[in-house]
């Protein structure tokens, strides 16, 4: 069997380029960070979602994030529109600019898919987790719709215009606020019109169920199940119910703190964690609604996987857990496939 393909549902390079502040291009066909283009040909990583995330500076970034060992961590301070819009601008011009050079190529329509996937650069779905760029009267929206946006995340884990953020907490359910504003089901509303996907990662419980009251399927690019680690920022046995009968897709986040215990304490886990997700996840939502959603360049990674080049460990490590060749392939790329075929016809 050749190597398995993989389409990710989440990564932050391009946070990671525009904090580089270096010539982006050079940059993005080295071995730096955890994704990049010599790291996803090694791994087989034929595409995923590449995220405009909206930091509170610029200062350079490690690729890790910080061991959190408190019970529930105090919300992000809330972003200016102007600072964010700037940053989401720059991380813009950054995926286009890489797409110029053949390393990525931004796939807004169906048939564009496949053959991106399967082609010599990197398909890559835009992603913007947290709209805090986006103004109330959503032009700025409309923007980045026209640069290849088609999927968002309303918040990030703080509160803007649109919504209610979860913090970052152990032993509490996703339950901590408010959700989407009267702007934020405006901002949903028009991301329909559009056909830009609604992703609720990050977002509390009464949020997710806002989004799902819109009656489309639900998704949650990068989230785990809350079972299995009780972490805000992770999905109920609920969330995952209506996530499958919604005909959505939830894609296993890689970062300790959302995997074990042990890993909020430490930062570390192995990737019998992963497999216990997955194998949860499948049980609670089926085989054709669990896909991936690394968080590479936006966290620490499971001990065995340093960067996209590491993606065929998990796989075996899957294939050692008795994981089918079948099921392999559906949440390594195949459901993720699927679902953003009929997506993106949706917005084509």
């Amino acid at each position: 069997m050749g190597k398995q393909m993989i389409f990710d549902g989440h990564n932050d390079a391009l946070m990671r380029l525009w904090k580089h502040q270096g010539d982006p291009v050079a940059h993005f066909e080295t071995d730096a960070g955890h994704i990049n283009a010599t790291a996803c040909r090694a791994g087989g990583m034929g595409g995923g979602f590449f995220a405009i995330y909206c930091p509170a500076s610029r200062m350079p970034h490690t690729g890790s994030t910080e061991v959190n060992a408190v019970e529930l961590e105090p919300l992000d301070d809330p972003l200016d529109q102007g600072w964010a819009l700037q940053a989401a601008m720059g991380q813009a011009g950054i995926a286009l600019q890489l797409a110029a050079a053949g390393q990525i190529e931004i796939v807004t329509r169906p048939d564009q898919l496949g053959q991106a996937f399967m082609g010599d650069a990197v398909a890559c779905v835009l992603h913007l987790e947290g709209a805090e760029c986006i103004d109330a009267d959503l032009l700025a929206l409309d923007v980045l719709y026209g640069v290849g946006l088609r999927s968002l995340g309303p918040v990030w884990s703080r509160n803007n215009i649109f919504g209610h953020g979860v913090p970052f907490a152990h032993f509490r359910d996703p339950d901590l606020g408010p959700g989407l504003t009267e702007d934020g089901k405006r901002l949903a509303k028009r991301c329909g019109e559009l056909g830009i996907m609604l992703d609720t990662s990050h977002i509390t419980l009464k949020g997710f169920e806002d989004i799902a009251d819109m009656g489309q399927p639900v998704v949650a690019t990068h989230s785990n199940a809350w079972s299995l680690c009780p972490s805000s920022r992770n999905l109920t046995d609920a969330q995952l119910q209506v996530i499958a009968q919604s005909g959505g897709i939830a894609g296993l986040n890689f970062a300790p703190p959302f995997l074990s215990d042990e890993g909020w304490k430490t930062g570390r886990v192995g990737l019998e964690a992963c497999i216990r997700h997955l194998e949860y996840m499948i049980e609670r939502l089926g085989e054709d609604h669990v896909a991936l959603g690394s968080d590479f360049d936006g966290a620490r990674m499971p001990d065995g996987i340093a960067s996209a080049a590491d993606l065929p460990v998990l796989v075996k490590a899957m294939e050692d857990a008795g994981f089918g060749a079948e099921v392999i392939a559906k949440i390594c790329c195949e459901n993720w496939l699927a679902f953003l075929g009929r997506h993106l016809e949706k917005g084509a």
